[in-house]
């Protein structure tokens, strides 16, 4: 046999290990977040509190308290997460927030928001507003699509025929 069928085999079967090692971690942590999500779903209050800023920032960045600091691994620090500053009671408190809940939450408003720690998970009710998410902006290809609309609601193509 030459050389390179050896190469070829040895690729493979380092490859295979590869994905089966893949599957049983994937696997294990999979079982983990869900276990996580138990508790969270059993620690959750909704709270009532103004919104007094939010952003997007870097963990080390947020002003979160230096234990939750402390219990993030290092690479997530530097990640990029949802930032929310809201006066809960007489608090004024630094809160991390799902993405979908940071999407809709309002900003200077008072909203009831289902809390677990310091986790926003999802927003109940603004007073004075209702909730809908943003909309999205249009990508540079979209008015390249095929299925558009015309001002009636009819697709032009269809009422071509």
């Amino acid at each position: 046999m030459p050389w390179w069928a050896y190469l070829i085999i040895g690729i493979i079967v380092v490859l295979l290990i590869a994905v089966v090692a893949l599957y049983f971690v994937g696997s294990k942590l999979q079982r983990r977040q869900v276990e996580q999500e138990e508790l969270m779903e059993q620690m959750a209050q909704t709270v009532s509190m103004l919104i007094i800023d939010k952003k997007i920032m870097r963990l080390k960045e947020s002003g979160l308290p230096a234990q939750v600091l402390a219990q993030t691994p290092k690479y997530a620090r530097r990640a990029k997460v949802p930032v929310v500053k809201a006066k809960v009671g007489n608090r004024i408190m630094v809160m991390l927030a799902d993405n979908k809940a940071y999407e809709v939450l309002p900003v200077k408003t008072e909203a009831k928001v289902v809390v677990s720690g310091i986790y926003i998970r999802e927003v109940k009710s603004v007073r004075g507003q209702t909730i809908k998410a943003p909309e999205k902006k249009k990508g540079f290809f979209s008015r390249f699509k095929k299925d558009k609309k015309d001002k009636n609601g009819e697709n032009k193509n269809k009422s071509a025929k």
